[in-house]
């Protein structure tokens, strides 16, 4: 058989075996490669380009494909197992319709991711440490922030509303868009005159507050201020005004809200007469504890409502006038009412106009008042007078804290009189003296007596 044989035809037929391959198998080589030979090679082409070996995936990465894909349509989740369902939330798309994704999903770990693709900054410590609620709280910001009367379609703040008000517990409102009306009215005569003269019309009045506190039932803190961010060239006074409407609208707002426990009113040219409109709708509020109506127009009579609120039955423990315009009388109206009060711990009246007789009221009643712990009367022209009535509250007082007195003229007498009553005084454990001419010596005293009461709070 490993001979060549010639056949009838005279033609030469090839052997049926290899003799090279079956000697070297006898002598115990290996035999040579197949490939080698082109006539013994067998070749495999797939008809599709993009075939593979890849193993077939899972069936079940399929159907957790399939859900995601599918999910805005047929959105399938509690049905699934806790390991799927983890799946699920991680491949979902964060752009998925607020009512698709609000009733359904509760994981904090989507609604981050939501919160970083919308947003550089995202500090939840603000938002009660929770995602979902920062999320829903900054979202319906936007919406108001953004929201023109008269123009802006209100079905979508109507719709976020919705979605939103099991989750929105703090609202931060930093600015309040007028109508377009009030931003163009310097164009359409031709002069600066018009932002003098801008009445308390409707087109003046910002977007009405009173549906979106009706809406938000788990609602307790709001910081709001009525003007513009970030106006440029297009500046107008008009864009600053705070209406005697809007007050009226946030006065009624906030007495509906009963859980409501911070109202921040500030930078928002409050006067006296929409001062004493919110108080009176505040006077029974059965929740408010903090109260900020810092950097606005409060006067005297303003101050005189502001007395009113802290004799009524409002629970309310923490108040800033910082930056107003209270004098002498707004100064004796608030004194008066402290005497009287017992609930009030913390009192903010920098940068006022009280004068020496003015901060002469304030302390003179707590020798009466008997919860203050914290009070601050920088920036007030205060002088030896002031000092000396400190001096008193000292020795008598055994509740007080922390008293701010920076940026005064008490001068070194005033200096001496503090340190008098200090030694005292074995409670105060902080006072800030900064820019007041007490004098090195008196200072350097003042601040080892209140070393000493931290140590006796510490209890070293």
């Amino acid at each position: 058989l490993a001979m060549a044989t010639e056949g009838d035809n005279g033609r030469y037929d090839p052997p049926l075996v290899d003799t090279t391959s079956m000697a070297s198998v006898q002598k115990g080589f290996p035999g040579p490669n197949p490939a080698a030979d082109p006539r013994r090679m067998r070749r495999i082409i797939a008809e599709d380009p993009e075939w593979s070996l890849a193993t077939v995936p899972d069936l079940v990465d399929i159907c957790i494909g399939h859900i995601v894909g599918n999910f805005e349509g047929n959105p399938l989740l509690d049905e699934l197992k806790p390991k799927h369902k983890a799946r699920v939330l991680e491949m979902l798309a964060t752009s998925i319709p607020l009512r698709v994704t609000a009733p359904l999903i509760e994981d904090e770990g989507y609604w981050q991711r939501c919160c970083k693709s919308r947003w550089q900054v995202c500090d939840t410590s603000q938002h009660g440490n929770s995602w979902k609620r920062m999320f829903f709280e900054r979202h319906l910001q936007g919406l108001i922030e953004n929201f023109v009367p008269e123009s802006t379609d209100p079905k979508e703040l109507d719709n976020a509303l919705e979605l939103s008000s099991r989750f929105v517990k703090c609202l931060n409102i930093q600015q309040m868009l007028p109508p377009i009306q009030d931003m163009i009215s310097k164009d359409d005569d031709g002069s600066d005159t018009s932002s003098d003269v801008v009445g308390d019309g409707p087109c003046s009045d910002h977007l009405d507050l009173t549906m979106i506190f009706k809406k938000l039932p788990q609602l307790e803190e709001v910081h709001i201020t009525y003007g513009v961010k970030n106006c440029g060239m297009n500046f107008d006074w008009s864009l600053f005004k705070f209406t005697k409407r809007d007050c009226s609208l946030l006065a009624k707002s906030v007495k509906s809200c009963r859980n409501l426990r911070v109202l921040c009113l500030h930078r928002s040219n409050v006067t006296d007469d929409q001062a004493r409109v919110v108080m009176s709708h505040i006077l029974e509020h059965p929740s408010l504890r903090t109260l900020d109506l810092s950097h606005n127009k409060i006067g005297d009579y303003g101050a005189r409502g502001i007395g009113k609120l802290l004799v009524s039955k409002c629970p309310l423990t923490v108040l800033d006038l910082c930056s107003n315009q209270i004098s002498v009388h707004g100064a004796g109206a608030i004194g008066h009412a402290l005497e009287k009060n017992s609930r009030l711990l913390s009192l903010n009246l920098r940068l006022n106009r009280l004068s020496d007789e003015g901060g002469v009221a304030v302390l003179k009643s707590l020798l009466k008042n008997t919860t203050l712990t914290t009070l601050h009367l920088g920036g007030n022209e205060l002088g030896e007078l002031s000092a000396q009535a400190m001096n008193e509250v000292a020795i008598h007082n055994s509740t007080l804290l922390s008293v701010n007195l920076s940026c005064n003229k008490l001068g070194e007498a005033g200096g001496r009189l503090l340190q008098e009553g200090l030694e005292e005084n074995s409670a105060i454990t902080a006072m800030d003296l900064r820019q007041t001419g007490v004098g090195e010596e008196n200072e350097y005293c003042i601040h080892q007596i209140l070393k000493r009461n931290q140590d006796r709070a510490a209890g070293k």
